[in-house]
């Protein structure tokens, strides 16, 4: 039985929310380690001052592991990822493409256009890097990591009154 379109949107509609959920947590992870990383926290000095990208990619990978946790349990816990193991690496392959997404804005601001206070930090990475490597990970999440298995089909198979069975001697 086909899918209406309402229930395939309703659908699609509470994947998105529990998707934008976990992310959202996850970008404070991010958002947060990477600025502390890069430009400290009150009395607590930037560990990596003056290495925006490093930061960056610490801070993503923080990320991921909350993330993963939450879209393997909560997210798309009704999926499958055919075994733990190419599950995790699709999941991995799928982050890395979204982190280098993610810091290109970063790089053309801070490398080319010489663009390095903490406000232009934060746009190019934070918001126009993390959107657009959102929308990435939501389309790649739902086609190869968790994929949604149609159910099994069912084969049904007519014999007439005229076909027989090999080794059949009726």
């Amino acid at each position: 039985m086909k899918e209406s379109v309402s229930a395939r949107l309703r659908r699609l509609a509470v994947e998105a929310f529990k998707f934008l959920t976990v992310g959202g947590v996850g970008f404070v992870v991010d958002v947060g380690l990477s600025n502390v990383l890069a430009y400290g926290l009150g009395p607590v000095p930037a560990l990596l001052d003056g290495s925006p990208i490093k930061a960056k990619i610490i801070s993503t990978i923080a990320a991921m592991i909350v993330v993963w946790i939450g879209n393997k349990l909560w997210t798309y816990g009704d999926r499958t990822t055919d075994s733990n193991l190419r599950g995790i690496v699709l999941f991995i392959v799928v982050n890395v493409v979204g982190m280098i997404i993610s810091v290109i804005p970063l790089g053309v601001t801070w490398y080319l256009l010489d663009m390095r206070d903490q406000l232009t930090y934060n746009i190019s990475t934070n918001i126009i890097g993390i959107a657009l490597a959102m929308a990435f990970r939501f389309y790649a999440y739902r086609t190869w990591v968790f994929k949604d298995q149609a159910p099994a089909a069912e084969v049904v198979v007519e014999l007439d009154d005229s076909s027989t069975v090999p080794g059949d001697r009726a």
